[in-house]
């Protein structure tokens, strides 16, 4: 077995399995230590490297396109030191990670493992189920149905709908990006009912607006993640439409987007009459939706 064990983490590899188990040091973030473990078998591999640095270096891994749901989620934009497939390395410990390297190298050319997309997920995903409490509210996942709850700072049309419960067969895409600390975040579950809405987040009922604590906005990529995992990889959808889904959406029947249309309509007007959206407020969501069809 080929291992190296840093304050950052352990990574161990055993021939077919690399084995990526987070360091409990305070300098590791929430995020990897929230995820855990992780296993990342060899066939979702495409390639390793070591970046020697003065002071440290880093051991990366690189994994195939579509392997990983983790990576599907959230598109490459996991801030670099909560990313689960880096680890840093102490200077007198870089001949092991050149080791380790090595050995991963070389089991990837006697596999003969391609380095072509992959067509399903050879990881897992966090477990279910999962909760994130966010500045916006709390989502969790059952594995069958996204539920969210508001918190008491969410905007007032939000609260007024109560909570927001989505199953995982209406489900389009999950779009997440991280709250940077110096621009909001958000999380939004895109339905075949919502591809087109426009509304922002702090107002869209079916996103939750990351504004809050970035370190604990970051684990509603646990959640992403773990829908992510569940839905039809993205192998599966027309390659046009894959980075996409409201252009896979547009080609539905008219009949069925204009019944999405009203019924959107409908709510709004109940709403207005309610008295829980100002005049102001129904006029402007009314336009966005409107904008959106």
């Amino acid at each position: 077995m080929a291992e190296i064990i840093q304050r950052d983490g352990t990574w161990a590899f055993d021939g077919n399995t690399v084995r990526i188990t987070p360091g409990l040091h305070r300098s590791v973030p929430l995020f990897r230590q929230t995820y855990g473990e992780i296993a990342v078998p060899l066939e979702a591999v495409s390639g390793i490297v070591y970046e020697p640095e003065r002071k440290r270096g880093r051991l990366r891994l690189r994994l195939r396109e579509g392997a990983d749901p983790l990576l599907q989620a959230t598109g490459g934009r996991l801030p670099e030191a909560a990313d689960p497939y880096k680890l840093t390395v102490d200077v007198d410990r870089s001949g092991v990670a050149e080791y380790v390297a090595e050995e991963i190298r070389r089991a990837l050319l006697l596999d003969q493992i391609p380095k072509e997309p992959a067509k399903t997920y050879l990881l897992s995903g966090p477990p279910v189920p999962v909760s994130v409490r966010s500045s916006d509210g709390t989502v969790s996942f059952d594995g069958a149905q996204v539920r969210i709850d508001w918190a008491d700072t969410s905007d007032r049309v939000k609260r007024a709908t109560g909570p927001r419960i989505i199953a995982v067969g209406d489900l389009v895409q999950v779009e997440w990006l991280p709250n940077s600390g110096y621009e909001d975040g958000f999380v939004r579950f895109v339905t075949r009912e919502t591809v087109f809405s426009k509304l922002p987040p702090e107002k869209d009922p079916y996103a939750l607006d990351l504004w809050g604590s970035a370190r604990r906005d970051l684990l509603t990529a646990l959640v992403a993640t773990a829908v992510t995992a569940r839905l039809p990889h993205p192998s599966t959808r027309t390659g046009e439409y894959v980075d996409h889904p409201q252009l896979a959406s547009a080609v539905a029947p008219q009949s069925d987007h204009h019944d999405v249309l009203l019924r959107r309509l409908r709510e709004l007007g109940e709403l207005h009459r309610d008295g829980v959206l100002t005049d102001e407020e129904f006029a402007m969501t009314k336009a966005a939706v409107l904008r959106g069809f």
